[in-house]
């Protein structure tokens, strides 16, 4: 299996990435995940079909979005596990890590800066800062709580390339301006309100509470379409034991229109005799006579 490094043409992986679609990008995310996962398990070769079923996806996307990364794979043979990783964390920008400051040191801030996973997946947190007295000075993953009011002054110092804020909605645009001009390039928001920014700084919002209700609705329509079919099975099974118990027999029916004619119903033919197959060989009743 070859290494590729660049994409047809030439192109390097950055480059590369500002041509690939957003969705792509989601599942190159997903398929970075799986990668990780088989590396751990001492997996060195994948089909494109086992990475897909892993993935969620049918084997013709996975290998439509790994295009956009130039070739890889041999066919018949599968991908290179560790090669393939290391492809598209070079597309996906990871190559080199991320320096990441969380602004909010509350319950969601907290458990933000505690989850390990971070770090496997290249992103480090450096810093946490926040306006509340009450936690300024602690100590949370190693990391102490800085005032607010000195993030232009660390800013140089800690280098961040992302920042993640974790505060109420009614802060998260006042922060988001002094992230701005202390020069973050990228901004992840879990307030629920959109944020304005310059054009140049990458903004992305999570809301969690819209996508609680994004599967409330997708339970509401599933129960739906279950409540709909369980009816119309009822309703079906119903209509049959009424045609059951209301249709007639035609020859019945016709006996009894005779019957209230005063005429006689008629009768039903009996069937033929059955007759014992033979053989040519024996004859066709006991005792008879075969003539030669």
């Amino acid at each position: 299996m070859t290494e590729q490094h660049e994409t047809p043409g030439g192109v390097s992986g950055k480059a590369a990435a500002r041509d690939i679609p957003q969705a792509t990008v989601t599942r190159l995310a997903t398929y970075l995940r799986v990668l990780a996962e088989l590396a751990d398990e001492g997996v060195a070769i994948v089909s494109s079909e086992e990475l897909a079923v892993a993935a969620g996806v049918n084997s013709a996307k996975l290998r439509k979005d790994l295009s956009f990364l130039g070739p890889n794979g041999v066919r018949g043979v599968g991908y290179d596990v560790a090669k393939l990783r290391s492809r598209i964390e070079d597309v996906l920008g990871l190559s080199q890590g991320h320096r990441v400051v969380l602004i909010g040191a509350g319950n969601l801030g907290r458990a933000l800066v505690g989850y390990g996973g971070f770090g496997d997946r290249g992103f480090t947190v450096v810093g946490i800062f926040d306006n509340d007295a009450a936690v300024i000075g602690q100590s949370y993953a190693g990391l102490v709580v800085r005032d607010i009011a000195e993030l232009d002054a660390q800013i140089p110092a800690l280098a961040p390339t992302i920042a993640v804020l974790a505060v109420p909605d009614a802060a998260a645009q006042d922060v988001c301006d002094q992230l701005v001009r202390a020069g973050l390039p990228s901004i992840l928001s879990f307030a629920p309100g959109e944020l304005r920014a310059p054009a140049q700084v990458e903004v992305r919002r999570v809301d969690l509470a819209m996508e609680l209700q994004l599967l409330s609705f997708d339970a509401a329509r599933n129960g739906s379409a279950t409540a709909m079919a369980a009816d119309t099975e009822v309703a079906v099974l119903g209509a049959g034991r009424g045609r059951h118990a209301t249709q007639t027999h035609p020859i019945a029916h016709q006996a009894s229109n005779e019957s209230s004619r005063g005429g006689r119903a008629p009768q039903r033919r009996s069937a033929p005799r059955s007759v014992t197959p033979h053989s040519a060989n024996e004859p066709a009743t006991k005792g008879s006579v075969i003539t030669p």
